[in-house]
């Protein structure tokens, strides 16, 4: 694919050494921190792992730890990074590894995809960075650098596109064996922050010489998303320091972040709209949701459209320490219900426009 490989591998590991982003789980080879690290990065934005890392790393810094956490406190503290089967994944693959490895993360990759949750992305990143094993990554920052290097179209279903062997192949031949894991992240890197999805910064690309595409390439069509209307009811019990908000459990068999806590869903129809507390769009995966959140009485239940059976009153201080939905989170926060709540007072109308 390309003839100059070791100066490509100079060239791109010089621009990673002077660009690269300071993130903190770049302070460390620890495997247990590089693998909560890009466990959190599948699907969510840098910027927003960031400080769920820090606070994870903080209650459970050791494999012991996680493992030894009720589920329920893993979850309270992954709510708000979605994907909630990739904390349940971990924590028991955290105990897998106390009960069968002496508490010792897997040093290959192969025997790191044994466990729940690490498939070939994963096991590779840990293995290359934690443990120098020369196996190449290949996540979709990867993928489309790989792509535009060989002149190929990243459209699914073009006929010239290229299957994940042929990517690994070419991956695994420009890999730096001496330097597999500052290789792997110089390509995740220059995917992230140069060789965008849409405007590549070709202008600063440190390969740009060794690249077929020189910023013309075929990706595709955008995500399309689809819009849907709901409307919360908050319901407390009388305001100041000790008052309870009803909220409302999922099913530990809905397939979508079962377990978690919400606002109940309500009708709104024939609702006043100064009883409107809060607007806002939310976005999950392909689908935009406008939500209103509407204050409500306790003896307006009759509108909830969520069983009896999974509604608690929760007091508002203990909120931080239950499993909560990304948008339930939004919500309270919004609201100034969590954190730092000293007391509800009046809540105040907050458009959101995104």
């Amino acid at each position: 694919m390309i003839g100059e490989v070791a100066s490509f591998r100079r060239d791109l590991s010089a621009w990673y050494r002077h660009n690269a982003r300071d993130l903190p789980w770049r302070r460390t080879r620890d495997p247990y921190a590089i693998w909560v690290s890009e466990i959190m990065l599948q699907q969510t934005r840098v910027a927003a792992v960031i400080e769920y890392y820090q606070r994870f790393m903080e209650q459970f810094p050791t494999i012991e730890a996680l493992a030894s956490a009720p589920e329920e406190s893993v979850l309270a503290l992954w709510s708000g990074l979605g994907y909630y089967r990739r904390a349940r994944m971990m924590h028991h693959a955290a105990q897998i590894v106390e009960a069968e490895h002496g508490g010792k993360m897997p040093s290959t990759a192969a025997q790191l995809r044994k466990l729940p949750g690490i498939g070939d992305y994963t096991s590779a990143a840990v293995a290359s960075i934690s443990f120098g094993e020369p196996v190449p990554v290949i996540d979709g920052n990867v993928e489309r650098v790989l792509l535009r290097l060989r002149g190929e179209p990243a459209v699914k279903g073009h006929p010239d596109a290229p299957g994940l062997s042929d990517l690994k192949a070419a991956a695994q031949a420009l890999l730096d064996p001496d330097a597999p894991g500052d290789f792997n992240q110089a390509m995740m890197e220059l995917g992230a922050t140069v060789c965008l999805p849409r405007a590549p910064l070709c202008a600063e690309c440190p390969v740009r010489a060794y690249c077929r595409t020189q910023g013309e390439h075929e990706t595709g069509p955008a995500k399309k998303m689809r819009s849907l209307q709901v409307a919360y009811a908050l319901i407390r019990q009388a305001p100041g320091p000790r008052t309870a908000i009803l909220m409302t459990q999922r099913s530990a068999q809905e397939s979508q972040m079962p377990g978690l806590w919400e606002l109940p869903v309500i009708d709104p129809e024939g609702l006043a709209e100064d009883g409107i507390l809060l607007t806002l769009r939310h976005s999950i995966t392909n689908t935009n949701y406008y939500v209103t959140v509407y204050s409500l009485l306790p003896d307006q239940r009759e509108r909830l459209r969520v069983p009896a059976r999974s509604l608690r009153w929760i007091n508002a201080r203990e909120l931080r320490t239950i499993p909560l939905t990304g948008l339930a989170r939004k919500v309270l926060k919004r609201l100034k219900i969590m954190p730092g709540y000293t007391g509800m007072g009046p809540l105040v109308v907050i458009e959101d426009e995104g």
